[in-house]
């Protein structure tokens, strides 16, 4: 399956290094408009076509495949004309600007039968695999909650606030863990050092009384990459900086019952054992990329796929519309 890809900066050269490596994918053009970008695509791809020009690269018959890792503000035009050219589509997140450009996306690809994937990297590491696992076996009981909190210093974006930014990680990864969509969403932030956010909290209510809450943020002193999923059976943390046991299963939670003829709630806290389960020792983009190209080898529809992108994206308009009004709920 021969690939293009489009942008060649910060993420751009992990998605090349590992179609290059895969079984069954072959780079064959890579574009980027900054010529020091191209002089380091050619040094390390001496026989892949580089060139400025991404019409170039989606126009191609010799094309089957275009990954685009380029600022959100190009995904639009970009697919879009990668499709109408019969090709196959992987883009970086968030998936485009606005939903109206998402729905025409996901149309567009349905009626050509191509796929669409959104590089939502996450769901295929090895901690999100564990907890959709014990999710869905039902391991943790029904969910209470989940929280996560995804800040550090720096990098400040110029074309998207931070929400925008940080926060389709933690969209993409609650969307894939929690059944059913959310009905609310709220959210607050500030503006310190440009024109957008660069603080934020958003918190999304869902039907089955589950409530999640995401903290980002460009301006802490430290650097945190942390989860909190609270279940009926059991609770889970996945701290994703640390080198070993990023997951812990902790066997604690909250009993509650009415005693019989007694107006009196009674409360036990259960506090058991934890334990570190074994995650798979995987690299999480090499696994999305050969997904990538099973789906489109055997014509499956990918769970990251165009639906699920634009799911993401309508939370973060409805986060945006939300920051607007000084946190007032938005609903879905």
């Amino acid at each position: 399956m021969n690939f293009g890809v489009i942008g060649y900066g910060y993420w751009g050269p992990n998605v090349v290094r590992n179609l290059a490596t895969l079984e069954g994918s072959r780079v064959i053009s890579i574009a980027d408009l900054d010529p020091a970008a191209r002089q380091r695509a050619q040094r390390a791809y001496p026989s892949v076509h580089v060139t400025s020009c991404p019409t170039e690269v989606v126009t191609s018959t010799k094309i089957d495949a275009i990954a685009i890792v380029s600022p959100v503000w190009t995904h639009y035009e970009l697919a879009k004309t990668a499709l109408l050219n019969g090709k196959h589509v992987f883009v970086e997140k968030p998936f485009t600007l606005n939903s109206a450009q998402g729905e025409e996306l996901v149309e567009i690809a349905e009626s050509r039968n191509l796929k669409i994937m959104v590089d939502h990297t996450f769901l295929f590491t090895g901690a999100v695999r564990k907890m959709k696992e014990m999710i869905d076996d039902g391991s943790l009981g029904n969910l209470y909650y989940y929280d996560s909190t995804r800040i550090n210093l720096g990098l400040l974006q110029h074309d998207v606030n931070v929400l925008w930014d940080l926060a389709p990680h933690d969209l993409s990864i609650m969307d894939h863990l929690i059944p059913g969509d959310p009905e609310a969403v709220g959210a607050t932030g500030e503006k310190h050092l440009n024109c957008h956010e660069d603080v934020a909290y958003m918190t999304l209510y869902f039907p089955n009384k589950v409530i999640a809450h995401i903290n980002v943020n460009w301006l802490s002193p430290v650097k945190v990459r942390m989860t909190l999923i609270g279940g009926e059976k059991r609770m889970v943390v996945w701290n994703d900086l640390v080198a070993d046991e990023k997951v812990r299963v902790y066997d604690r939670g909250v009993n509650t019952e009415t005693q019989e003829g007694i107006h009196k709630l009674l409360v036990n806290y259960r506090s058991g054992d934890m334990w570190a389960p074994r995650l798979e020792p995987v690299e999480a983009l090499q696994q999305e990329m050969k997904y990538f190209v099973e789906c489109i080898e055997k014509g499956t529809v990918p769970f990251n796929d165009g639906k699920a992108g634009l799911r993401v994206v309508r939370m973060l308009e409805a986060a945006s519309e939300s920051l607007a009004k000084r946190g007032a709920l938005v609903y879905l």
